[in-house]
């Protein structure tokens, strides 16, 4: 386990960004010779799975969707909220959030269109939360939306948003980024659609952001030209290529070649090879993005706490981090950014064979337990780490099969984990800026109705969730998550591994790129140049 003194070093080094570049030699102001001007090439390790946010689950999606689309409010690198199609953040202040908290009055900008001219109007909110409503279309969360009991247009630029209870996080549902933030949706085009599912939009949509999707190559790459009708104007980039690169080899091989401007997520292992390559920018930071070891609790063997407290124990959590990880991530012992405002005081698991092998005997299941894990297939390291605790839980007569897939598979609506055709899970879970944690684990929102994969239902977590959302009481919203947090570790839903410290690297001749410490990369993209 880190030590308390330890871990507020660590965050108070990591939690901004850091910078760093590696020596060049061409003159000041001039472009190296292998920069293409306007034109950027990321090298991702994710291809989406879907791009109609309702739909997709992957973290490539919701980076993509910031090209594509305008919330009405985004998040900036530090996980603040500022307008986009909204003209100003809805407040007491203001007089945008009623007193009692059910009445939100958002104002839209005039003059703004869809990428094929048609005006973007309230009309395509109000069409969007009822599509999310719509029984017809299997969307992956509608916390949130569910809690609209009304939206009033009294005129094209202002929707009058009526709750059926307070919502303390009812503006994220309007931001990018988040398990059911979802911008607007043109009525235009989808409004005569009855089942958006299976629409040719989830694959090529409409713009109404700062970009184009012109050609999706699949496993290859996304191909992106400016929006013209964007409107802050055209982005300053003339095109982006978002280039599928599977392998974390060949994405470093390609930055150091110049096939790639930027390798987003740098894998642990290889950033003490960044200062080798001459002429990129470094940065890393503490990222709201949660490494865990997740149990689908409808299974049999894993129905029983002793069962999961007993894989708890048995695995040497804190070597995993040294050896697979190099000690790069910052230990986790929740799913709330201990940076956050919110953050409860929760034990870690303690490394305890004895005590595992002794639980595993109480619950009367016969050696050997055989079980499953499965991972996403871009990643070495998490390869290495899934064949640790593989050796790990042997020793208590845990017989564990290795079974991985791509990333748009394994988060596809229909896929394990939220088909639930799993027992373990090793993934990373990515959280907007609000604490809230519904969609996680109330058993309201258990798939097909959200993204709670654990399959278990718990009344009492349902009931704190719930609650802390209906306060904008952030000292009693703090109180009910630390209650929450602790049953969540009492019932061993999960074991939370590590915060993601994320590391980039990109050619420094690209300009204004600003990772962030939540969601996505991408939010400011129509300021970027190279």
């Amino acid at each position: 386990m880190i030590r308390l003194k330890h871990v507020l070093v660590l965050l108070a080094a990591c939690a901004l960004l850091v910078t760093s570049c590696a020596k060049s030699e061409k003159v000041p102001g001039q472009r190296h010779a292998w920069t293409i001007p306007g034109v950027l090439r990321i090298g991702a390790a994710e291809e989406p799975d879907n791009l109609n946010p309702m739909f997709a689950n992957t973290a490539a999606t919701d980076e993509i969707d910031a090209f594509i689309f305008a919330p009405l409010f985004r998040y900036d690198q530090h996980g603040e909220l500022f307008p986009e199609l909204a003209t100003e953040i809805p407040s007491y202040a203001n007089g945008g959030i009623s007193a009692d908290g059910k009445t939100i009055t958002l104002h839209l900008r005039r003059g703004v269109v869809w990428a094929d001219g048609t005006s973007l109007t309230a009309r395509d909110l109000r069409f969007t939360w009822r599509a999310v409503m719509n029984d017809r279309n299997p969307v992956k969360s509608r916390a949130g939306w569910d809690d609209i009991r009304t939206m009033e247009i009294p005129n094209a630029q202002t929707v009058i948003v009526r709750l059926r209870r307070p919502r303390a996080n009812l503006l994220s549902i309007f931001a990018g980024g988040g398990d059911s933030a979802y911008p607007p949706f043109p009525e235009h085009l989808l409004g005569k659609t009855l089942e958006l599912g299976h629409a040719a939009f989830n694959s090529h949509p409409l713009s109404s952001g700062p970009w184009i999707l012109e050609r999706w190559n699949h496993g290859a790459s996304l191909e992106f030209v400016p929006n013209p009708r964007y409107w802050r104007g055209p982005p300053k980039l003339t095109h982006i290529t978002w280039r599928i690169i599977p392998n974390t080899t060949t994405q470093l091989a390609q930055l150091r070649t110049h096939e790639i401007d930027v390798y987003p997520g740098v894998s642990e292992d290889q950033i003490s090879r960044l200062a080798t390559i001459p002429d990129i920018t470094t940065t890393h930071r503490v990222v709201a993005n949660w490494r865990h070891l997740g149990f689908n609790c409808a299974r049999p063997a894993l129905n029983d706490v002793r069962v999961r407290r007993a894989i708890a124990e048995a695995v040497d959590w804190n070597h995993l981090n040294a050896a697979t990880y190099h000690g790069v991530g910052l230990r986790a012992v929740s799913d709330i950014l201990p940076t956050s405002w919110a953050a409860p005081t929760i034990p870690a698991w303690r490394y305890d064979v004895a005590d595992a092998q002794r639980l595993i005997a109480s619950s009367g299941l016969t050696h050997p337990i055989h079980l499953t894990i499965a991972g996403a297939t871009n990643s070495s390291a998490n390869e290495r780490a899934e064949i640790q605790i593989q050796h790990d839980l042997a020793r208590i007569g845990v017989d564990l099969e290795i079974k991985n897939y791509p990333p748009n598979l394994l988060f596809a609506e229909d896929g394990p984990l939220y088909g639930g055709r799993y027992d373990l899970e090793w993934s990373i879970v990515t959280n907007a800026p609000d604490p809230d944690n519904q969609d996680s684990w109330s058993g309201d929102l258990i798939p097909p109705h959200g993204s709670n994969t654990s399959f278990y239902n718990d009344p009492e977590i349902t009931k704190l969730s719930r609650e802390a959302l209906e306060t904008f009481d952030r000292g009693e919203r703090k109180r009910l998550y630390q209650l929450e947090e602790g049953r969540i570790h009492d019932l061993a839903l999960v074991v939370f591994f590590s915060w993601e410290v994320a590391y980039d690297a990109y050619n420094n001749d690209f300009k204004n790129y600003r990772p962030a410490q939540y969601l996505v990369n991408t939010w400011n993209s129509w300021e970027w140049s190279i």
